[in-house]
């Protein structure tokens, strides 16, 4: 395996990474509202809504600070080095793209982030999680 081909497979399976974590965040948040109509007990399961809680919450601060997410800048990087352009490539890598990487205004972002954020703390109100850590 070339060099350039082992940097578009590691920057793949970033792009891979960084889709898994969005799904985790929005499906965890539609999960556990789920939950709560159809009773499912796995959803008040405390170290789920924890993880839960801080992987949202360090999106929310991280566009606070204008940060750009440490996933993006690594597969970027990667791309760079391989000298391949980040928005080409195989059918499923320009649709993950598609998802992730859209443009608006910065603040369009923060203020997104920070509302789904706020929904996320008021599902520890509304569909309160066990007081044991199992």
């Amino acid at each position: 395996m070339s060099q350039q081909s082992l940097l578009i497979l590691l920057a793949d399976a970033i792009l891979v990474i960084h889709v898994l974590f969005v799904a985790f965040v929005v499906l965890g948040l539609l999960a556990v509202y789920a939950g709560y109509f159809f009773n499912w007990h796995w959803v008040r399961n405390r170290v789920f809504r924890i993880i839960h809680l801080c992987a949202i919450g360090y999106v929310v601060v991280q566009s606070w600070l204008g940060m750009v997410c440490p996933l993006t800048i690594w597969e970027m990087a990667l791309r760079a080095e391989a000298g391949v352009d980040t928005y080409s490539g195989a059918f499923i890598q320009y649709w993950l793209h598609s998802l992730l990487y859209f443009t608006a205004p910065e603040w369009v972002f923060m203020l997104v982030y920070t509302a789904f954020g706020s929904l996320v703390l008021a599902s520890w109100f509304v569909v309160r999680p066990n007081a044991r850590l199992c």
